[in-house]
Protein backbone atom coordinates (compact mmCIF):
# COMPACT_ATOMS: atom_id res chain seq x y z
CA UNK A 1 0.00 0.00 0.00
CA UNK A 2 1.35 3.40 -1.02
CA UNK A 3 0.24 6.99 -1.49
CA UNK A 4 0.35 8.74 -4.86
CA UNK A 5 -0.19 12.32 -5.95
CA UNK A 6 -0.13 14.14 -9.29
CA UNK A 7 -0.53 17.89 -9.90
CA UNK A 8 -0.79 20.18 -12.91
CA UNK A 9 -0.74 23.78 -11.65
CA UNK A 10 -0.14 27.34 -12.79
CA UNK A 11 2.77 27.93 -10.40
CA UNK A 12 5.63 25.85 -8.92
CA UNK A 13 4.37 22.58 -7.43
CA UNK A 14 7.30 21.44 -5.28
CA UNK A 15 5.80 22.69 -2.02
CA UNK A 16 2.34 21.49 -3.04
CA UNK A 17 3.63 17.97 -3.64
CA UNK A 18 5.61 17.97 -0.40
CA UNK A 19 2.59 19.06 1.63
CA UNK A 20 0.38 16.52 -0.14
CA UNK A 21 2.76 13.66 0.58
CA UNK A 22 2.84 14.58 4.25
CA UNK A 23 -0.94 14.31 4.31
CA UNK A 24 -0.66 10.86 2.69
CA UNK A 25 2.22 9.76 4.95
CA UNK A 26 -0.05 7.24 6.69
CA UNK A 27 -0.09 5.23 3.44
CA UNK A 28 3.65 4.54 3.54
CA UNK A 29 6.68 5.44 5.61
CA UNK A 30 9.53 3.50 4.02
CA UNK A 31 10.41 5.86 1.18
CA UNK A 32 9.27 9.05 -0.53
CA UNK A 33 9.87 10.71 -3.88
CA UNK A 34 8.89 13.76 -5.92
CA UNK A 35 9.38 14.43 -9.63
CA UNK A 36 8.61 17.69 -11.42
CA UNK A 37 9.00 19.00 -14.93
CA UNK A 38 10.03 22.34 -16.39
CA UNK A 39 10.87 23.17 -19.98
CA UNK A 40 10.77 19.56 -21.11
CA UNK A 41 13.20 18.42 -18.41
CA UNK A 42 12.44 16.20 -15.44
CA UNK A 43 13.73 16.88 -11.92
CA UNK A 44 13.52 14.19 -9.27
CA UNK A 45 14.55 13.46 -5.71
CA UNK A 46 13.70 10.35 -3.72
CA UNK A 47 15.05 8.29 -0.85
CA UNK A 48 14.29 6.01 2.09
CA UNK A 49 12.44 7.39 5.08
CA UNK A 50 9.62 9.77 5.93
CA UNK A 51 8.82 12.78 3.75
CA UNK A 52 10.26 15.17 6.34
CA UNK A 53 13.55 13.22 6.35
CA UNK A 54 13.96 12.66 2.61
CA UNK A 55 13.62 16.29 1.49
CA UNK A 56 15.86 19.18 2.47
CA UNK A 57 15.76 22.80 1.29
CA UNK A 58 18.37 22.13 -1.40
CA UNK A 59 16.29 19.21 -2.72
CA UNK A 60 13.15 21.29 -2.85
CA UNK A 61 14.86 24.11 -4.73
CA UNK A 62 15.94 21.68 -7.43
CA UNK A 63 12.37 20.45 -8.01
CA UNK A 64 11.38 23.15 -10.49
CA UNK A 65 8.26 23.21 -12.62
CA UNK A 66 4.50 23.59 -12.57
CA UNK A 67 3.55 19.93 -12.76
CA UNK A 68 4.73 16.78 -11.08
CA UNK A 69 4.02 13.59 -9.16
CA UNK A 70 4.81 12.26 -5.69
CA UNK A 71 4.89 8.91 -3.92
CA UNK A 72 5.17 7.49 -0.40
CA UNK A 73 5.99 3.79 -0.21
CA UNK A 74 4.98 0.91 1.95
CA UNK A 75 6.63 -2.01 0.17
CA UNK A 76 4.70 -5.04 -1.01
CA UNK A 77 7.15 -6.32 -3.63
CA UNK A 78 10.90 -6.06 -3.89
CA UNK A 79 12.95 -5.13 -0.84
CA UNK A 80 12.50 -2.20 1.50
CA UNK A 81 16.25 -2.10 2.07
CA UNK A 82 16.93 -0.98 -1.50
CA UNK A 83 16.72 2.80 -1.86
CA UNK A 84 16.75 2.30 -5.65
CA UNK A 85 13.21 1.00 -5.38
CA UNK A 86 11.87 4.29 -4.05
CA UNK A 87 9.47 5.85 -6.54
CA UNK A 88 8.86 7.48 -9.01
CA UNK A 89 10.58 5.26 -11.61
CA UNK A 90 11.93 6.65 -14.89
CA UNK A 91 12.51 5.42 -18.45
CA UNK A 92 13.72 7.64 -21.25
CA UNK A 93 11.91 5.94 -24.14
CA UNK A 94 9.49 6.67 -25.58
CA UNK A 95 9.27 10.41 -24.91
CA UNK A 96 10.49 10.09 -21.31
CA UNK A 97 8.22 8.65 -18.64
CA UNK A 98 8.02 8.85 -14.84
CA UNK A 99 5.58 6.65 -12.91
CA UNK A 100 4.37 6.15 -9.33
CA UNK A 101 2.16 3.21 -8.40
CA UNK A 102 -0.08 2.10 -5.54
CA UNK A 103 -1.04 -1.56 -5.50
CA UNK A 104 0.50 -4.84 -6.58
CA UNK A 105 0.67 -6.68 -9.89
CA UNK A 106 -0.10 -10.37 -9.57
CA UNK A 107 1.50 -11.36 -12.89
CA UNK A 108 4.71 -9.32 -12.64
CA UNK A 109 7.02 -12.33 -13.04
CA UNK A 110 5.31 -13.41 -16.25
CA UNK A 111 5.45 -9.82 -17.50
CA UNK A 112 9.18 -9.61 -16.78
CA UNK A 113 9.84 -12.65 -18.94
CA UNK A 114 7.51 -11.38 -21.65
CA UNK A 115 9.15 -7.97 -21.77
CA UNK A 116 12.65 -9.42 -21.93
CA UNK A 117 11.81 -11.88 -24.71
CA UNK A 118 9.25 -9.89 -26.73
CA UNK A 119 9.46 -6.21 -25.77
CA UNK A 120 13.27 -6.23 -25.45
CA UNK A 121 13.11 -4.33 -22.17
CA UNK A 122 15.25 -4.87 -19.08
CA UNK A 123 13.87 -4.65 -15.52
CA UNK A 124 16.56 -3.56 -13.09
CA UNK A 125 14.84 -3.95 -9.70
CA UNK A 126 12.50 -6.36 -7.94
CA UNK A 127 9.68 -3.83 -7.96
CA UNK A 128 6.48 -4.58 -9.84
CA UNK A 129 6.10 -0.82 -10.31
CA UNK A 130 9.10 -0.82 -12.64
CA UNK A 131 7.41 -3.64 -14.55
CA UNK A 132 4.26 -1.54 -14.84
CA UNK A 133 6.27 1.45 -16.06
CA UNK A 134 7.89 -0.59 -18.82
CA UNK A 135 4.58 -2.08 -19.90
CA UNK A 136 3.17 1.45 -20.22
CA UNK A 137 6.27 2.60 -22.12
CA UNK A 138 6.01 -0.28 -24.58
CA UNK A 139 2.29 0.28 -25.12
CA UNK A 140 2.85 4.00 -25.70
CA UNK A 141 5.48 3.26 -28.29
CA UNK A 142 3.21 0.77 -30.04
CA UNK A 143 0.15 3.04 -29.96
CA UNK A 144 2.03 6.00 -31.46
CA UNK A 145 3.46 3.93 -34.29
CA UNK A 146 6.22 6.50 -34.77
CA UNK A 147 3.79 9.40 -35.03
CA UNK A 148 3.35 12.39 -32.77
CA UNK A 149 1.75 11.65 -29.41
CA UNK A 150 -1.91 12.59 -28.92
CA UNK A 151 -4.62 11.77 -26.40
CA UNK A 152 -5.98 8.85 -28.46
CA UNK A 153 -2.55 7.22 -28.45
CA UNK A 154 -2.23 7.68 -24.69
CA UNK A 155 -5.62 6.12 -24.01
CA UNK A 156 -4.84 3.23 -26.38
CA UNK A 157 -1.66 2.64 -24.39
CA UNK A 158 -3.60 2.48 -21.11
CA UNK A 159 -6.00 0.01 -22.72
CA UNK A 160 -2.94 -2.08 -23.57
CA UNK A 161 -1.81 -1.93 -19.94
CA UNK A 162 -5.22 -3.19 -18.81
CA UNK A 163 -5.02 -6.11 -21.26
CA UNK A 164 -1.59 -7.19 -20.02
CA UNK A 165 -1.50 -6.37 -16.30
CA UNK A 166 -3.32 -8.24 -13.55
CA UNK A 167 -3.83 -7.23 -9.95
CA UNK A 168 -4.33 -3.85 -8.31
CA UNK A 169 -2.92 -0.59 -9.56
CA UNK A 170 -3.63 3.10 -9.21
CA UNK A 171 -1.05 5.03 -11.22
CA UNK A 172 0.16 8.57 -11.82
CA UNK A 173 2.64 9.11 -14.65
CA UNK A 174 4.38 12.03 -16.37
CA UNK A 175 4.89 12.03 -20.13
CA UNK A 176 7.68 14.44 -21.05
CA UNK A 177 6.46 17.50 -22.87
CA UNK A 178 2.86 16.30 -22.83
CA UNK A 179 1.21 16.00 -19.45
CA UNK A 180 0.01 14.05 -16.44
CA UNK A 181 -1.66 10.65 -16.77
CA UNK A 182 -3.62 8.86 -14.06
CA UNK A 183 -5.43 5.53 -14.26
CA UNK A 184 -6.96 2.83 -12.10
CA UNK A 185 -7.22 -0.94 -12.58
CA UNK A 186 -10.49 -2.38 -14.00
CA UNK A 187 -11.61 -3.50 -10.53
CA UNK A 188 -10.91 -0.19 -8.79
CA UNK A 189 -9.22 -2.01 -5.91
CA UNK A 190 -6.94 0.87 -4.92
CA UNK A 191 -8.45 4.36 -4.59
CA UNK A 192 -7.88 7.46 -6.70
CA UNK A 193 -9.73 10.79 -6.72
CA UNK A 194 -9.70 13.90 -8.91
CA UNK A 195 -9.64 17.47 -7.61
CA UNK A 196 -9.87 20.88 -9.28
CA UNK A 197 -9.01 24.43 -8.25
CA UNK A 198 -9.79 27.54 -10.31
CA UNK A 199 -7.26 30.35 -9.91
CA UNK A 200 -6.77 33.77 -11.48
CA UNK A 201 -4.14 32.20 -13.75
CA UNK A 202 -6.20 29.19 -14.82
CA UNK A 203 -7.44 25.80 -13.67
CA UNK A 204 -5.25 23.50 -11.58
CA UNK A 205 -5.78 19.73 -11.33
CA UNK A 206 -4.82 17.16 -8.73
CA UNK A 207 -5.18 13.36 -8.59
CA UNK A 208 -4.47 11.57 -5.32
CA UNK A 209 -4.98 8.35 -3.40
CA UNK A 210 -7.35 10.00 -0.91
CA UNK A 211 -9.59 13.03 -0.87
CA UNK A 212 -7.95 14.33 2.32
CA UNK A 213 -5.01 15.49 0.19
CA UNK A 214 -7.39 17.60 -1.89
CA UNK A 215 -8.96 19.14 1.21
CA UNK A 216 -5.65 20.15 2.74
CA UNK A 217 -4.25 21.53 -0.53
CA UNK A 218 -7.36 23.61 -1.28
CA UNK A 219 -8.77 21.57 -4.18
CA UNK A 220 -12.43 20.69 -4.66
CA UNK A 221 -13.24 16.99 -4.91
CA UNK A 222 -14.80 16.30 -8.31
CA UNK A 223 -15.13 12.53 -8.27
CA UNK A 224 -13.27 9.24 -8.11
CA UNK A 225 -11.39 7.90 -11.09
CA UNK A 226 -13.63 5.06 -12.23
CA UNK A 227 -12.32 1.49 -12.43
CA UNK A 228 -10.51 1.11 -15.76
CA UNK A 229 -10.67 4.84 -16.47
CA UNK A 230 -7.73 7.04 -17.43
CA UNK A 231 -7.48 10.81 -16.98
CA UNK A 232 -5.04 12.97 -18.91
CA UNK A 233 -4.17 16.57 -18.13
CA UNK A 234 -1.86 18.28 -20.58
CA UNK A 235 0.66 20.93 -19.61
CA UNK A 236 -1.82 23.68 -20.57
CA UNK A 237 -4.33 22.35 -18.05
CA UNK A 238 -6.76 20.74 -20.50
CA UNK A 239 -8.54 17.76 -18.93
CA UNK A 240 -9.44 14.57 -20.81
CA UNK A 241 -10.81 11.24 -19.58
CA UNK A 242 -11.77 7.93 -21.16
CA UNK A 243 -12.80 4.45 -20.15
CA UNK A 244 -9.93 2.23 -21.31
CA UNK A 245 -10.94 -1.23 -20.08
CA UNK A 246 -13.24 -3.55 -22.00
CA UNK A 247 -14.81 -4.89 -18.81
CA UNK A 248 -14.93 -3.24 -15.39
CA UNK A 249 -16.20 -4.14 -11.93
CA UNK A 250 -16.18 -1.78 -8.98
CA UNK A 251 -14.61 -3.77 -6.12
CA UNK A 252 -12.80 -1.42 -3.71
CA UNK A 253 -10.57 -2.92 -1.04
CA UNK A 254 -12.53 -3.29 2.19
CA UNK A 255 -9.40 -2.79 4.29
CA UNK A 256 -9.27 0.83 3.07
CA UNK A 257 -12.46 1.47 5.02
CA UNK A 258 -11.53 -0.71 7.98
CA UNK A 259 -8.08 0.69 8.60
CA UNK A 260 -5.89 1.98 5.78
CA UNK A 261 -7.51 5.28 4.81
CA UNK A 262 -7.74 8.37 6.97
CA UNK A 263 -11.19 8.83 8.54
CA UNK A 264 -11.56 12.28 6.95
CA UNK A 265 -11.27 10.83 3.43
CA UNK A 266 -14.07 9.99 1.01
CA UNK A 267 -13.40 6.91 -1.15
CA UNK A 268 -15.75 5.77 -3.92
CA UNK A 269 -18.41 8.10 -2.58
CA UNK A 270 -18.14 6.72 0.95
CA UNK A 271 -17.08 8.69 4.01
CA UNK A 272 -14.49 6.52 5.75
CA UNK A 273 -15.50 7.97 9.12
CA UNK A 274 -19.19 7.24 8.61
CA UNK A 275 -18.44 3.72 7.42
CA UNK A 276 -16.52 3.04 10.63
CA UNK A 277 -19.42 4.36 12.67
CA UNK A 278 -21.72 1.98 10.79
CA UNK A 279 -19.34 -0.87 11.58
CA UNK A 280 -19.77 -0.09 15.26
CA UNK A 281 -23.55 -0.13 14.96
CA UNK A 282 -23.60 -3.51 13.24
CA UNK A 283 -21.10 -4.92 15.71
CA UNK A 284 -23.18 -3.72 18.66
CA UNK A 285 -26.26 -5.44 17.25
CA UNK A 286 -24.28 -8.62 16.73
CA UNK A 287 -23.02 -8.49 20.30
CA UNK A 288 -26.57 -8.17 21.58
CA UNK A 289 -27.49 -11.32 19.67
CA UNK A 290 -24.37 -13.38 20.35
CA UNK A 291 -23.46 -12.33 23.90
CA UNK A 292 -26.70 -11.22 25.61
CA UNK A 293 -25.58 -12.50 29.00
CA UNK A 294 -22.39 -10.42 29.13
CA UNK A 295 -22.47 -7.39 31.42
CA UNK A 296 -20.22 -4.51 30.36
CA UNK A 297 -19.42 -1.42 32.40
CA UNK A 298 -17.49 0.63 29.83
CA UNK A 299 -16.47 0.65 26.15
CA UNK A 300 -12.83 1.60 25.44
CA UNK A 301 -11.24 2.01 21.98
CA UNK A 302 -7.73 0.84 21.15
CA UNK A 303 -6.41 4.07 19.58
CA UNK A 304 -7.00 5.39 17.03
CA UNK A 305 -8.71 3.85 13.98
CA UNK A 306 -11.27 2.00 16.10
CA UNK A 307 -12.58 5.12 17.84
CA UNK A 308 -15.61 5.80 15.55
CA UNK A 309 -16.70 2.14 15.80
CA UNK A 310 -16.25 2.11 19.57
CA UNK A 311 -18.24 5.32 19.99
CA UNK A 312 -21.19 3.89 18.05
CA UNK A 313 -20.99 0.57 19.88
CA UNK A 314 -21.22 2.37 23.21
CA UNK A 315 -24.18 4.46 22.08
CA UNK A 316 -26.00 1.46 20.60
CA UNK A 317 -25.41 -0.64 23.72
CA UNK A 318 -26.31 2.22 26.06
CA UNK A 319 -22.91 2.10 27.75
CA UNK A 320 -20.37 4.75 28.77
CA UNK A 321 -17.59 5.45 26.27
CA UNK A 322 -14.22 6.16 27.84
CA UNK A 323 -10.64 6.70 26.70
CA UNK A 324 -8.63 4.13 28.59
CA UNK A 325 -5.39 4.22 26.61
CA UNK A 326 -3.12 7.19 25.98
CA UNK A 327 -0.76 7.01 23.01
CA UNK A 328 2.75 8.40 22.95
CA UNK A 329 3.04 9.76 19.41
CA UNK A 330 6.76 10.36 19.69
CA UNK A 331 7.82 6.72 19.77
CA UNK A 332 9.61 5.74 16.57
CA UNK A 333 8.55 2.93 14.29
CA UNK A 334 8.59 -0.22 16.35
CA UNK A 335 7.83 -2.77 13.66
CA UNK A 336 11.49 -2.88 12.66
CA UNK A 337 12.49 -4.06 16.12
CA UNK A 338 13.45 -7.75 16.05
CA UNK A 339 12.08 -10.32 18.42
CA UNK A 340 8.89 -10.87 20.36
CA UNK A 341 10.24 -9.52 23.66
CA UNK A 342 11.15 -6.20 22.10
CA UNK A 343 7.79 -6.06 20.37
CA UNK A 344 5.93 -6.56 23.64
CA UNK A 345 8.01 -3.90 25.32
CA UNK A 346 7.21 -1.46 22.51
CA UNK A 347 3.46 -1.82 23.13
CA UNK A 348 3.92 -0.41 26.59
CA UNK A 349 6.17 2.34 25.32
CA UNK A 350 3.51 3.51 22.91
CA UNK A 351 0.33 2.86 24.91
CA UNK A 352 -0.33 3.51 28.58
CA UNK A 353 -3.48 2.82 30.56
CA UNK A 354 -5.58 5.25 32.56
CA UNK A 355 -5.99 2.96 35.55
CA UNK A 356 -9.18 4.43 36.94
CA UNK A 357 -11.06 3.56 33.73
CA UNK A 358 -10.24 -0.13 34.24
CA UNK A 359 -10.11 -0.69 38.00
CA UNK A 360 -12.81 -3.11 39.09
CA UNK A 361 -14.72 -2.82 35.80
CA UNK A 362 -15.88 -5.18 33.10
CA UNK A 363 -14.46 -3.52 29.98
CA UNK A 364 -15.15 -3.95 26.29
CA UNK A 365 -12.06 -3.12 24.20
CA UNK A 366 -12.75 -2.29 20.56
CA UNK A 367 -10.16 -2.62 17.80
CA UNK A 368 -10.50 -2.06 14.06
CA UNK A 369 -9.11 -5.53 13.25
CA UNK A 370 -6.96 -8.33 14.64
CA UNK A 371 -4.22 -9.52 12.31
CA UNK A 372 -1.45 -11.38 14.12
CA UNK A 373 -2.90 -10.97 17.59
CA UNK A 374 0.32 -10.04 19.37
CA UNK A 375 -0.94 -6.65 20.41
CA UNK A 376 -4.39 -7.86 21.32
CA UNK A 377 -2.86 -10.29 23.80
CA UNK A 378 -0.58 -7.65 25.27
CA UNK A 379 -3.33 -5.04 25.55
CA UNK A 380 -5.64 -7.51 27.28
CA UNK A 381 -2.82 -8.09 29.78
CA UNK A 382 -2.39 -4.34 30.25
CA UNK A 383 -6.11 -3.97 30.96
CA UNK A 384 -5.96 -6.71 33.58
CA UNK A 385 -2.87 -5.18 35.19
CA UNK A 386 -4.76 -1.87 35.36
CA UNK A 387 -7.37 -3.63 37.50
CA UNK A 388 -10.06 -4.74 35.03
CA UNK A 389 -12.32 -7.42 36.46
CA UNK A 390 -13.29 -8.74 33.01
CA UNK A 391 -11.82 -7.97 29.59
CA UNK A 392 -13.83 -8.50 26.40
CA UNK A 393 -12.52 -7.73 22.92
CA UNK A 394 -14.51 -6.68 19.84
CA UNK A 395 -13.10 -6.43 16.30
CA UNK A 396 -14.82 -4.11 13.83
CA UNK A 397 -13.59 -6.42 11.06
CA UNK A 398 -14.07 -10.17 10.55
CA UNK A 399 -11.24 -12.63 11.24
CA UNK A 400 -8.25 -12.09 8.95
CA UNK A 401 -7.53 -15.62 7.69
CA UNK A 402 -5.96 -15.21 4.25
CA UNK A 403 -3.11 -13.44 2.49
CA UNK A 404 -3.63 -10.16 0.66
CA UNK A 405 -2.04 -9.94 -2.80
CA UNK A 406 -3.36 -6.55 -3.91
CA UNK A 407 -0.99 -4.18 -2.15
CA UNK A 408 -1.19 -4.87 1.59
CA UNK A 409 1.87 -6.68 2.88
CA UNK A 410 0.17 -8.82 5.50
CA UNK A 411 1.72 -11.74 7.41
CA UNK A 412 1.68 -15.22 5.93
CA UNK A 413 -1.32 -17.39 6.65
CA UNK A 414 0.64 -19.31 9.28
CA UNK A 415 1.26 -16.07 11.19
CA UNK A 416 -2.35 -14.89 11.18
CA UNK A 417 -3.95 -15.69 14.52
CA UNK A 418 -7.31 -16.49 12.90
CA UNK A 419 -5.85 -18.92 10.36
CA UNK A 420 -6.84 -22.44 11.34
CA UNK A 421 -8.40 -21.35 14.65
CA UNK A 422 -11.99 -21.02 15.81
CA UNK A 423 -13.09 -17.82 17.52
CA UNK A 424 -13.07 -19.60 20.89
CA UNK A 425 -9.49 -20.72 20.29
CA UNK A 426 -8.49 -17.18 19.30
CA UNK A 427 -10.12 -15.84 22.45
CA UNK A 428 -8.13 -18.25 24.61
CA UNK A 429 -4.92 -17.41 22.75
CA UNK A 430 -5.44 -13.69 23.34
CA UNK A 431 -6.45 -14.25 26.96
CA UNK A 432 -9.75 -12.37 26.82
CA UNK A 433 -12.91 -13.30 28.69
CA UNK A 434 -14.86 -13.00 25.46
CA UNK A 435 -14.26 -12.14 21.80
CA UNK A 436 -16.61 -11.01 19.07
CA UNK A 437 -15.84 -10.35 15.42
CA UNK A 438 -17.78 -8.39 12.84
CA UNK A 439 -19.79 -10.48 10.40
CA UNK A 440 -18.53 -10.10 6.83
CA UNK A 441 -21.99 -9.39 5.42
CA UNK A 442 -22.48 -6.73 8.09
CA UNK A 443 -19.11 -5.20 7.19
CA UNK A 444 -20.16 -4.95 3.55
CA UNK A 445 -23.50 -3.50 4.57
CA UNK A 446 -21.70 -0.85 6.65
CA UNK A 447 -20.04 0.56 3.53
CA UNK A 448 -22.82 -0.17 1.06
CA UNK A 449 -25.28 1.77 3.23
CA UNK A 450 -23.33 4.90 2.28
CA UNK A 451 -23.06 4.02 -1.42
CA UNK A 452 -25.58 1.39 -2.56
CA UNK A 453 -24.03 1.41 -6.05
CA UNK A 454 -21.08 -0.66 -4.80
CA UNK A 455 -22.11 -4.26 -5.38
CA UNK A 456 -18.77 -5.99 -4.81
CA UNK A 457 -15.82 -5.52 -2.45
CA UNK A 458 -12.29 -6.90 -2.40
CA UNK A 459 -12.43 -8.92 0.83
CA UNK A 460 -9.86 -11.64 0.15
CA UNK A 461 -8.09 -11.36 3.52
CA UNK A 462 -11.40 -12.26 5.18
CA UNK A 463 -12.91 -14.85 2.82
CA UNK A 464 -10.07 -16.00 0.54
CA UNK A 465 -11.98 -14.90 -2.57
CA UNK A 466 -9.73 -12.97 -4.99
CA UNK A 467 -11.75 -10.73 -7.30
CA UNK A 468 -9.29 -10.78 -10.22
CA UNK A 469 -9.79 -14.52 -10.59
CA UNK A 470 -6.14 -15.31 -11.32
CA UNK A 471 -4.83 -16.26 -7.85
CA UNK A 472 -3.85 -19.89 -7.40
CA UNK A 473 -2.58 -21.86 -4.42
CA UNK A 474 0.82 -22.00 -6.11
CA UNK A 475 0.88 -18.22 -6.41
CA UNK A 476 0.01 -17.75 -2.73
CA UNK A 477 2.69 -20.22 -1.69
CA UNK A 478 5.22 -18.31 -3.82
CA UNK A 479 4.28 -14.98 -2.23
CA UNK A 480 4.66 -16.38 1.26
CA UNK A 481 7.97 -18.05 0.43
CA UNK A 482 9.27 -14.75 -0.95
CA UNK A 483 8.21 -12.95 2.20
CA UNK A 484 10.08 -15.49 4.30
CA UNK A 485 13.22 -14.99 2.24
CA UNK A 486 13.02 -11.18 2.50
CA UNK A 487 12.20 -11.07 6.19
CA UNK A 488 15.79 -10.95 7.51
CA UNK A 489 16.70 -7.95 5.35
CA UNK A 490 13.43 -6.09 5.70
CA UNK A 491 12.78 -6.61 9.37
CA UNK A 492 9.32 -7.50 10.55
CA UNK A 493 7.27 -5.10 8.48
CA UNK A 494 4.02 -6.71 9.39
CA UNK A 495 3.88 -6.62 13.14
CA UNK A 496 3.96 -3.32 14.94
CA UNK A 497 3.56 -3.28 18.69
CA UNK A 498 -0.13 -3.83 18.01
CA UNK A 499 0.44 -6.89 15.89
CA UNK A 500 -0.90 -5.15 12.80
CA UNK A 501 0.31 -3.16 9.88
CA UNK A 502 1.88 0.06 11.14
CA UNK A 503 0.68 2.13 8.21
CA UNK A 504 -0.45 5.25 10.02
CA UNK A 505 2.74 6.40 11.67
CA UNK A 506 2.71 9.85 13.24
CA UNK A 507 -0.80 10.75 12.11
CA UNK A 508 -4.10 11.17 13.87
CA UNK A 509 -5.18 7.86 12.35
CA UNK A 510 -2.29 6.04 13.94
CA UNK A 511 -3.09 2.49 14.94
Amino acid sequence: MCGILGVVATSPVNQLLYDGLQVLQHRGQDAAGIATSEGGRFHMHKGSGLVRDVFRTRNMRSLEGNWGIGHVRYPTAGSASHAAEAQPFYVNSPFGLLLAHNGNLTNSEALKREMFLSDLRHINTGSDSEVLLNVLAHELQASCNGLKLDEDAVFRAVAGVHRRCRGAYAVVAMIAGYGLLGFRDPYGIRPMVIGRKDTADGTEWLVASESVALDVLGFKLLRDVAPGEAVLIDTQGNFHSRQCASKTVQAPCMFEFVYLARPDSIIDGVSVYESRMKMGEYLADRMKRMMPQVEIDVVIPIPDSSRPSAMQMAERLGLPFREGFVKNRYIGRTFIMPGQATRKKSVRQKLNTIHQEFRGKSVLLVDDSIVRGTTSKEIVNMAREAGAAKVYLASAAPPVRYANVYGIDMPTRGELIASGRTEDEICREIGADGLIYQDLDDLKASVRALNPAISLFETSCFDGSYVTGDITTEYLNGVENQRGELKPSRGDLHDDEDGQLDLNLASDTDN
